[in-house]
């Protein structure tokens, strides 16, 4: 069965600002503002991304402001607290993902990372754009029928290409019907299904009897 069709770079904003490593604090958040973005990459050189600058990054200033004593473990995040550049600011080296990575790649490098936002950098580290939560929540916006296309030729085709099986989406929901007398397919159309970029769940009713999520 084909890969995936959509990639980081199908979704990802291309236009992403950047900043300098001597960007002040104060730049940093005023670019946020302006540009309502919750991290920005750190540049050097023509491009490169050396690190970014996050709200979190940003909040021990005020976190520390009148904190003390510290304890062991706050000791990283309250230096950040004196921090007034970007280079003093920045976490590093920046957590970034291809622009050829698939979707959920992306998904399980911000979800393991705890982060909201990528830079998406080429092979040489260079940014060529910025991919966020709501860029990888796009798919859902998918129409029905493409849906309805894309399963039909490049899934049951391929799995079930001699069995007469009806379906319909609704909403992102993918509701499968008709006789079905190898039942080890079952999961394998399920699997493959919801691997569809846009498809929210998958529901079964093989044989007349109409069964849970699959």
């Amino acid at each position: 069965m084909p890969a995936s069709r959509y990639t980081v770079s199908d979704v990802m904003t291309h236009t992403a600002i950047g900043i300098g490593r001597e960007a002040s604090y104060k730049e940093i958040v005023e670019l946020m503002q302006e540009w309502k973005v919750s991290a920005v990459p750190v540049l050097e050189g023509e491009g490169r991304v050396v690190g970014v600058v996050s709200e979190a990054d940003l909040l021990p200033k005020e976190e520390f402001r009148r904190k003390e004593p510290l304890l062991p473990d706050q000791l990283e995040e309250a230096s950040k607290a004196g921090g007034v550049l970007a280079e003093d600011l920045m976490s590093s080296p920046a957590v970034t993902v291809h622009p050829d990575a698939t979707l959920a790649e992306a998904a399980r490098i911000m979800a393991h990372k705890h982060v909201k936002r990528l830079p998406v950098v080429n092979g040489i580290g260079m940014l060529e754009g910025v991919v966020s939560r709501s860029d990888l929540l796009k798919v859902f916006l998918r129409p029905d029928g493409e849906l309805e296309e894309e399963i039909r030729q490049d899934v049951l085709a391929e799995l079930a290409p001699d069995v007469s099986l009806d379906f319909s989406v609704k909403d992102g929901v993918v509701t499968l019907r008709g006789p079905l007398h190898d039942r080890a397919l079952v999961p394998l159309l399920a699997r493959a299904i919801r691997a569809v970029e846009g498809v929210v769940d998958v529901r079964m009713e093989l044989d007349g009897d109409a069964s849970a999520t699959a």
